[in-house]
């Protein structure tokens, strides 16, 4: 079975999720990535695919001619359209809307007119069929649901680790900060913005914000409803962030007893780590989150931590080819197109 993917808006998740799978072909074996679409020119494209200030130069090959882009012998054909809906994408079965424009429910609409089979969308969409979050609520995803979002980074690698906690302890109540790498919605000098603090220099200064999660996580996991409550920070770093959640659980697990169980959970979604890293040393890790083993205490109130590190370009990446994968599947599966 091959799932063929477009991936529209190349930006750092666009890009991201190409180098993830063109460089391990074999974690994702069903997908083939087919088209590229950005109002960016081909070259420009190209350029910024080879050469990453984060993850450093393509190992591989990047060459582009005519409309298409080269990348290790695979042949993507590019185009520049502004309008999805006046992309060639019969043949499609899963678009990935990485613009950050899928905000309502008609741009994503324009990528099902375009011919593509589904549309699996790298952010917050509240009108999309289903938030879907892998390793929290993915079992309700089904057929019928043609617009997915992908929810955010953020949500990734809170939500399932909210939902385990929640079955093993039963959970009362959760605050959770996320200490955020800055992003392109930010300034790199002082620019008025829709709020003070977010028009401050995003590598000069740490800057509390809001965060997207903490509504994500009630539309994700609705029986934990209001009882997650999440703030961010963003710091003047350019990647790697962190989760840093303190729960209020019906049973209190000793320290030890919580290590350890969390430790025998982590998978592919959830990951562990017995080490003291640091954020860079977590730079492209696949897993939604990485659970920082050390790190869990418990308060004498009762209060139970929990940090975790996640790169919030990469592992989200990761888990949009993840996604995409289920949803070609059930395409296949039950015979709709």
């Amino acid at each position: 079975m091959t799932i063929r993917v477009a991936i529209n808006g190349f930006g750092r998740i666009g890009r991201s999720v190409l180098r993830a799978w063109a460089g391990a072909p074999s974690a994702w074996p069903e997908v083939e990535i087919v088209a590229i679409n950005d109002i960016a020119p081909l070259d420009t494209c190209a350029y910024l695919f080879e050469y990453d200030s984060v993850f450093g130069p393509w190992r591989g090959s990047v060459a582009s001619r005519g409309d298409a882009l080269i990348v290790d012998g695979h042949v993507l054909r590019f185009s520049t359209e502004r309008d999805p809906s006046r992309i060639d994408l019969s043949g499609i079965d899963v678009l990935m809307e990485c613009t950050g424009r899928a905000t309502d429910r008609s741009f994503a609409e324009a990528g099902l007119a375009a011919g593509a089979g589904r549309v699996l969308v790298s952010g917050p969409s509240p009108k999309a069929d289903l938030t879907v979050v892998l390793g929290a609520n993915d079992d309700r995803l089904a057929s019928e649901h043609r617009i997915v979002s992908n929810a955010s980074c953020t949500t990734n690698a809170i939500a399932p680790l909210v939902r385990l906690i929640d079955e093993e302890w039963g959970l009362d109540s959760a605050l959770m900060t996320t200490v955020h790498c800055y992003t392109g919605s930010q300034p790199t000098v002082d620019t008025p913005m829709a709020t003070p603090a977010r028009s401050r220099a995003a590598a000069l200064s740490m800057v509390p914000t809001t965060t997207s999660a903490e509504k994500l996580v009630d539309v994700v996991l609705p029986h934990l409803a209001g009882r997650v409550t999440g703030s961010a920070v963003r710091v003047p770093s350019a990647s790697v962030s962190c989760v840093d959640l303190a729960v209020m659980t019906r049973d209190r697990p000793a320290v030890e007893a919580a290590r350890a169980h969390l430790a025998q959970r982590a998978g592919p979604v959830i990951g562990w780590t017995d080490k003291p890293l640091v954020s860079s040393d977590l730079r492209a890790r696949p897993e939604s989150l990485i659970i920082a083993g050390p790190e869990i205490k418990r308060s004498k109130g009762g209060m139970l931590r929990v940090f975790g590190w996640y790169d919030n370009e990469w592992g989200f990446s990761c888990r949009m080819l993840d996604v995409a994968t289920r949803m070609g599947r059930q395409m296949t599966e039950e015979g709709t197109t």
